[in-house]
């Protein structure tokens, strides 16, 4: 079973990108997130909104 939320190492490894890359990406926005203590996390559908979005050719 797929997680409903992902930490970064999470969303990083679905990417495939590093997690310094996905860090960056939340912190300007790009990537919906949010804080529970000092730990980020990303919902999945909010994820697959983001990927939909540069799969249409949206700019980051």
């Amino acid at each position: 079973m797929d997680p409903e939320i992902m930490t970064i190492s999470q969303v990083a490894k679905y990417l495939q990108i590093s997690e310094i890359t996905t860090y960056k990406l939340v912190n300007e926005g790009k990537i919906p997130a949010f804080k529970i203590g000092r730990h980020w996390r990303v919902k999945k559908e909010d994820l697959s909104e983001f990927i939909e979005k540069l799969k249409n050719g949206e700019r980051l």
